[in-house]
């Protein structure tokens, strides 16, 4: 990557920084190389990446080592092993990373590619996944990407989609004579990736076959109401879209993809889901977890951004911490409209996402530094000066502009 095309992927990275930095995301390394293991268990042995894509190789010790070809399952073995869950949760990183796969080269997918990831990993509140749908949305829009379109689905929990999984497969074997040879060959280990298939034959079967979000458990639908209640309040256009399931074993629940049309066939820019059985199935305490990874050459294809980059950004300085006051579903409505309209105002602000009381989450914005917290209650909201005390009740909608002219009036 040489002249224009490295000043455009500095421009990048510094927008990722600023975008993720301020929404309280650290950034995180892992090594290039990990234990082949870590991927055969964590992305699942039935996808394409671990039966035909990864780059493995024997060290001088006779170890299976792998190029690493993602980054949830690095990062998710970084957490168990450093003990992040004794940390604030959720633990909120991000990365911007090579990753290596053995796929067919074309137009912004290479065998050596580069992403920008964000996980957040502790809590299962749908606030996190709209945080990170939010935070990546927003940095394909800084970054010009043309004819944007966001899918969203919910593959459900383990458990609640163990009942149509036994459906789906009666319906793959009933039709078995009319699908391709790579699904009839996953029917047993993971038959929802037929959905994924581009062969014709497969193809017709699909669009007779049982459908996920039709056989989801209350809570899992009560999750994914909440998510696209909290998307429409932060003004977010998608479509939902059922047959969307990723090409990872360890999705559960809300899964989404942004998709450009500046990109032809190959339209994926960026996506992810939820991972709330990884980091237990990786060996650490049952824990949620959410991300999402967007590849760097696809964003440069599809978007707008050249120039000459921009230069290191100091660390962005917390201006507002929403805190809530109570339970309800109504605060949390307000808070999150509050959190996504101070962003849209260049605000940097952050939410609590971990389900603290209202004590903690004082202490966690006095830890932030925040300069002023907002609290939300049913009735009313609070604005408080975290340097000299004072506070005083305003209207929800007077908050940001409060922030914005330094609210002396306090």
């Amino acid at each position: 990557m040489l002249g224009e095309q490295a000043a455009a992927r500095t421009h990048l990275e510094a927008k990722a920084r600023s975008i993720l930095e301020s929404a309280g995301y650290e950034r995180i390394e892992t090594p290039t190389f990990e234990a082949t293991e870590l991927f055969a268990r964590g992305v699942g042995e039935s996808t394409d990446i671990v039966r035909k894509e990864m780059f493995t190789f024997e060290d001088q010790a006779g170890r299976s080592l792998t190029l690493r070809p993602e980054g949830t399952a690095p990062v998710c073995r970084a957490y168990v092993e450093h003990g992040m869950h004794k940390r604030r949760q959720p633990v909120k990183l991000w990365y911007l990373s090579s990753f290596f796969r053995h796929e067919r080269a074309q137009a912004g997918r290479f065998r050596q590619f580069w992403q920008v990831g964000a996980e957040a990993i502790g809590s299962e509140d749908p606030a996190v996944d709209a945080e990170l749908i939010a935070l990546l949305a927003a940095l394909l829009a800084e970054m010009g990407v043309r004819g944007l379109r966001l899918r969203l689905s919910s593959l459900g929990s383990v458990e609640s989609r163990r009942e149509y999984r036994e459906r789906l497969q009666a319906h793959l074997r009933t039709n078995e004579a009319n699908l391709s040879e790579d699904v009839r060959s996953r029917i047993e280990l993971n038959p929802l990736r037929a959905f994924d298939s581009e062969d014709p034959g497969t193809q017709r079967v699909m669009e007779s076959a049982p459908l996920l979000l039709e056989h989801l458990d209350e809570a899992d639908l009560q999750h994914f109401a909440n998510l696209r209640e909290l998307l429409d309040v932060a003004g977010i256009v998608y479509e939902v879209d059922p047959t969307l399931v990723r090409g990872l074993d360890y999705y559960t629940r809300t899964v989404f993809e942004f998709t450009s049309d500046a990109l032809g066939a190959q339209s994926g820019v960026g996506g992810g889901g939820r991972y709330d059985g990884l980091v237990a199935q990786l060996g650490g305490p049952p824990t949620p977890g959410m991300g999402w990874a967007a590849g760097v050459e696809r964003i440069m294809l599809a978007g707008e951004a050249g120039g000459a980059g921009a230069p290191p950004l100091a660390p962005v300085p917390v201006e507002l911490f929403v805190a809530l006051d109570g339970d309800d579903d109504a605060p949390r409505r307000s808070a999150f409209g509050l959190l996504s309209q101070a962003r849209s105002a260049g605000v940097s602000a952050q939410m609590d996402l971990g389900g603290r009381s209202l004590k903690g989450q004082l202490g966690h914005a006095n830890a932030l530094g925040a300069r002023y917290v907002a609290i939300v209650a049913s009735a009313q909201t609070v604005l408080k000066d975290m340097q000299d005390g004072r506070q005083e009740t305003l209207a929800a909608d007077a908050v940001v502009h409060a922030v914005l002219r330094g609210h002396h009036a306090l």
